[in-house]
């Protein structure tokens, strides 16, 4: 390390690291198949729906790129390993590929090549002293699925049940912290309600919901396979992650619109897993029906649970996956339109998000940089559900550009780092790792390439895709070290 970078992270690091995370806490970065590996058409590999929307909408994306080669790492996986260990990573996080395993997206036909590609990049990271941590599904559905309705088809709950028995066949030996989907939020209620993630179909109020009823019983199936068949021998840990955004009021009489705008966000894909009762949150399911009835259906938009399928759902977990980026503010709307959910404000419910002016924005237009926002929602979290075991599962920065001295991305870790010492100090939290998103700079979905979270940074114009260390990596690598 030279002197220059000495002295910054001595500045950088402040008062706020004096003090150590706690005995066992772990520290990781992440990756997401579709995002990184390319290789969308080799072998016996069927296409995804994101294969199929950036091919057929390419408009969509900023810069109309797609991630048919991506950071090329299914042929540069050993690099992303060296990657891992430089980091001194105690645990990666990366997703497999649905129809790289399973290119019919049944379990009647199983990949040879995708099932070695995986099980030799999971030897390589134990190798390392790296522990795998792996996402079963990070929104490449199988193509041949959607075709049948995708996240809309109720059977979409079985079949995804059945490719994870897949995988802890082929993987649970030597993995033992799993996640099965990877933020419902954003490909139910970003794709459904916008169309700008595949599977590019709008379907305000409608899809949107039936998409988030499914995952929650496709998740809960995928855990009761672990749980049943798998876990006396493996003696892993299951869960979902879900995004979050922080809401608080504008002033002080917002609160209860922040506080909705929690429960439809953080409570809809985390209150029939983790409450006691189980089910949607009672007042979300209220909004949404009586919405419902007034526009002239005749049941609610938001598909109702069973008393079986809450119980089904209701304790399938073993930590919390949160991802965190950003907050908004929330107040309730004063007879304006409220536009679509989650970007805009939420018309179920009738509030209206924004944004504080002091707030930093970063490298892409959603993204406002609040770090206490992080904290409060660790706090929140734990009023909630109980003091269980959270798992930072993301966190990270966009910026645009070239920069290699990323002073903002390395502002950002420190700031939101400190957050998570002080809910685990002083709130008494139970965060037991942190992740940062990205290990690697990669294609970010709709913004494509312009949009940069990496610790490292891929040269997309390059051939090979060289991967150079960004100021953030030496600076996270120290706060690995040093806890």
């Amino acid at each position: 390390m030279n002197l220059l970078t000495t002295l910054l992270l001595s500045e950088l690091l402040g008062v706020g690291f004096c003090r150590k995370f706690p005995p066992g806490f772990k520290f990781g970065a992440a990756t997401a198949a579709y995002q990184v590996e390319g290789a969308w058409n080799v072998s016996d590999k069927s296409a995804s729906i994101w294969d199929t929307f950036v091919h057929t909408r390419p408009e969509i994306i900023a810069d109309r790129s797609n991630g048919d080669v991506a950071c090329d790492s299914y042929n540069q996986w050993m690099r992303d390993v060296e990657i891992a260990s430089e980091l001194g990573l105690d645990f990666y996080r990366f997703s497999l590929s649905w129809p790289r395993i399973l290119p019919y997206g049944f379990t009647n036909k199983t990949s040879e090549d995708g099932v070695k590609f995986y099980s030799n990049f999971i030897d390589a990271l134990l190798e390392r002293g790296i522990e795998p941590v792996v996402t079963i599904y990070h929104w490449d559905l199988p193509q041949n699925l959607q075709d049948l309705g995708g996240w809309t088809n109720p059977l979409i709950s079985d079949w995804f049940a059945d490719y994870a028995r897949v995988v802890f066949s082929l993987y649970a030996d030597r993995v033992k912290t799993w996640i099965t989907l990877n933020e419902p939020l954003a490909f139910c209620d970003g794709a459904y309600n916008f169309g700008v993630h595949a599977p590019g179909i709008i379907s305000q109020g409608i899809g949107n919901y039936i998409c988030s009823k499914n995952t929650m019983l496709a998740h809960a199936k995928a855990w009761r396979i672990y749980d049943k068949e798998f876990r006396r021998k493996y003696k892993g840990k299951v869960s979902i992650t879900n995004q979050i955004i922080w809401f608080e009021g504008t002033d002080e009489n917002e609160g209860e619109a922040a506080e909705l705008a929690l429960q439809l966000m953080g409570g809809l894909y985390s209150h029939p897993i983790y409450s006691k009762k189980g089910g949607w949150p009672e007042q979300i399911e209220r909004l949404i029906a009586e919405k419902s009835k007034q526009e002239g259906f005749s049941k609610s938009r938001l598909p109702e649970f069973t008393k079986e399928e809450k119980k089904l759902v209701r304790g399938t977990y073993d930590f919390f996956g949160l991802n965190y980026y950003t907050s908004r503010t929330a107040r309730r709307a004063r007879g304006e339109v409220v536009g679509p959910w989650p970007l805009f404000g939420g018309p179920d419910i009738d509030v209206i998000i924004s944004v504080r002016p002091e707030w930093p924005q970063g490298g892409t237009s959603w993204f406002y940089v609040y770090p206490e926002g992080f904290r409060k929602l660790i706090s929140w979290l734990k009023k909630q559900y109980g003091n269980m075991e959270i798992f930072i599962t993301e966190n990270g920065f966009a910026t645009t550009g070239e920069d290699l001295e990323d002073k903002a991305r390395i502002d950002y870790h420190k700031e939101h780092l400190e957050q998570v010492l002080l809910a685990i100090q002083e709130d008494k939290a139970n965060v037991v790792a942190y992740t940062a998103w990205s290990m690697l700079d990669n294609f970010e979905w709709s913004d494509g390439y312009s949009s940069k979270f990496g610790l490292y940074e891929v040269d997309f114009n390059d051939p090979a895709r060289a991967r150079r260390p960004r100021a953030s990596a030496q600076f996270y690598k120290e706060i690995v070290q040093a806890k």
